[in-house]
């Protein structure tokens, strides 16, 4: 046992070279790309007439504390601790907050606020290609001039491909994901190195003095250029979702040791050759390049923009996910792509309403510069959000002081709170976007979480408590016929309305029966030790609960094929699964404000059917409908 300790241990402080490609091709897709347009957007914000040196240094500055404090510190060093069992993530930091906070009250607005940064993590998704995508593109407008008008064009059908190719899975292309971001990466800190020799005082931007010179120079409007340097740390959230996929040391090995030097180089390097030359201003990442490798670096840019865009893809298609476990969506279609890799699953809802989503916000916002007023707004009410969990958790959980959660994390929400205000102010310039996306699909969730808490009272109201049921069922008259019957429940305590309908209408009972009630616990993955949990409640009849962490899809018939090693038979060729269809309708008095009522029932309606859900074959299902109002 000390051996494989050590040998773990050797493994966290020693992560290996496929453990780090695999980071570098999904984890800083995102945050990879900001150079594209970060600089450019925050240089952007001064008359081009005038950019001053001051202006220049201070910017690179501001870019490379804001990489220090919010991505190293905060995230890195601090924010990734904070795990649930292994997994990251704003859902997984919200239900570890839960867990370790006491109060009703506190537990739903530390929901409200889990929920809240994950619908604009849901923004992020749309805008990330949107923008990434136009911003690799728009490199034709100097290595191309005359494919100017082409931009739009060639931008969405690039991403018409990627959504399109979504089904196949990410498996297959993710081999090649790795070695793409590691040649990108020393590409563009090569490309900076380059410029930062022949003007090495640009360097001098380290120091913080040249921030704070700019703010006292220029103010108000020093405030207004924060809402363009944030997008310097776009992707920043990435770091903390994919740590349960690769473990955090690979993650801050691969940040630390590679892509915070390039990511620095080249922003330093973008900054020299504006000290230079002032009309590289047009597109300074690009111009960086020598004429002869401009194109080239349009494909490899369009490259890295698509793996960018993967990752936040994938990373909807996963919040979704969990969302749907948590009990804040209805049940949609989850499609595995790999026979191996539980993690690897495709949401076709989702993706199609990624897709309307991300061409609508191309066809409209035409260039990236306008898409990065919205983009601002996503990543820092995500940050926002998160800096308040961690706080929770970080009190709660590893015992720090009042003083010392408020003092560390009051100072980081500070940050975070002065780069979502700047970004405030762009809010009637493309702002609005993630708000109004955020605040919709909030209530939604809400509503759904509302409404199926309503409608679980209401079948608890009605329904017979399992031990009356049992104690009369020796005494009655009733008809058991061979095979056996399978009854989803979602209450073990009680018997499933599809039983009792049963009972009524065709006046038999199976010999042998499974009450059969799936949980969702707030923990990503469940054990095959803790999956299942059994009880003999009469001759030939078990009550079976099956447990499911919010980052697993439920697989019902996999599951029950376990229970021979319990010796309780289960032929899955023989078991018929009688599942109850709620027909919803609204109560005389609704309990439910009538847009949430409007909303709980347009979402049931359209929900994925137990069957698909739940992985159970079709031609083996009874289903038994009734009407419920509420």
């Amino acid at each position: 046992m000390t051996a494989a300790v050590t040998a773990d241990a050797a493994k966290r402080t020693a992560p290996g070279f496929g453990a780090i490609l695999a980071v570098l091709g999904v984890v800083y897709g995102d945050i990879g790309t900001s150079p594209l347009y970060a600089f450019k957007a925050s240089i952007q914000m001064f008359d081009s007439t005038s950019v001053t040196p001051l202006e220049i240094m201070g910017i690179l500055s501001l870019i490379f504390w804001s990489l220090i404090l919010v991505v190293t510190i905060k995230y890195v060093s601090l924010v990734m601790r904070a795990d649930n069992r292994g997994e990251g993530g704003i859902l997984a930091l919200m239900a570890l907050a839960q867990r370790v906070s006491v109060g009703e009250t506190t537990r739903h607005a530390l929901a409200l606020i889990g929920i809240a940064g994950a619908c604009l993590f849901f923004g992020d998704g749309v805008i990330t290609p949107a923008i990434s995508v136009l911003s690799a593109v728009e490199g034709l407008e100097v290595s191309a001039p005359a494919l100017q008008t082409y931009v739009l064009p060639i931008s969405a059908v690039i991403i018409i491909a990627l959504f399109a190719m979504q089904w196949r899975g990410t498996g297959s292309v993710g081999r090649i994901f790795g070695p793409v971001m590691v040649v990108w990466f020393i590409v563009i800190g090569a490309l900076g190195l380059l410029a930062i020799v022949d003007h090495p005082h640009v360097l001098l931007a380290l120091s913080p003095s040249y921030g704070v010179q700019l703010a006292i120079e220029h103010k108000s409007h020093a405030f207004i250029v924060l809402g363009a340097v944030v997008l310097c740390v776009t992707g920043a959230e990435a770091l903390y979702a994919d740590m349960g996929h690769f473990g955090a040391q690979p993650i801050r090995v691969s940040w630390t040791f590679f892509v915070l030097p390039a990511l620095v180089l080249n922003y330093f390097g973008q900054g020299a050759l504006m000290l230079e030359d002032r009309a590289a201003l047009q597109n300074p990442f690009f111009l960086l390049a020598p004429d002869w490798m401009r194109l080239p670096m349009v494909g490899l840019a369009t490259i890295a923009t698509v793996i960018a865009s993967q990752a936040v893809i994938s990373g909807a298609y996963s919040v979704t996910r969990q969302c749907m476990q948590l009990g804040f969506l209805p049940r949609m279609t989850v499609r595995h792509t790999s026979t191996t890799e539980e993690g690897q699953i495709y949401v076709p809802q989702v993706n199609n309403a990624l897709l309307v989503g991300v061409l609508v916000l191309v066809a409209v916002f035409r260039t990236s510069d306008n898409l990065a007023a919205a983009y601002g707004i996503a990543v820092t009410g995500t940050f926002l959000c998160t800096c308040v969990l961690a706080a929770v958790v970080y009190r709660r959980q590893y015992r720090w002081s009042r003083a010392a959660a408020i003092g560390v994390f009051g100072g980081f929400f500070a940050i975070d709170f002065a780069f979502f205000a700047s970004n405030a102010l762009k809010i009637p310039e493309g702002g609005w976007v993630p708000l109004v996306m955020g605040v919709a699909l909030t209530a939604l969730m809400t509503s759904w979480h509302r409404g199926r808490d309503l409608l679980l009272a209401r079948w608890r109201q009605d329904s017979l408590p399992l031990s009356s049921f049992l104690a009369r069922l020796p005494q009655s008259r009733t008809v058991r016929v061979p095979g056996l019957a399978v009854f989803l429940t979602g209450n073990p305590d009680y018997v499933p309305a599809a039983l009792l309908h049963n009972l009524k209408h065709n006046k038999v009972l199976h010999e042998r029966v499974l009450f059969v009630t799936v949980q969702n616990v707030d923990e990503p993955e469940v054990g095959p030790e803790g999956r299942t949990e059994t009880a003999e409640l009469a001759p030939g009849i078990h009550r079976v609960v099956l447990r499911y962490g919010f980052m697993e899809s439920p697989n019902i018939p996999r599951a029950l094929e376990d229970l021979n090693a319990r010796g309780i038979a289960f032929d899955p060729m023989q078991a018929s699964y009688f599942l109850g269809r709620e027909v919803l309708v609204p109560a005389m008095v609704p309990k439910l404000p009538i847009w949430r009522l409007w909303l709980f029932l347009v979402m049931a309606r359209n929900a994925v059917s137990a069957t698909e859900f739940f992985r159970i074959p079709s031609d083996r299902v009874v289903e038994l409908g009734v009407r419920v109002a509420i």
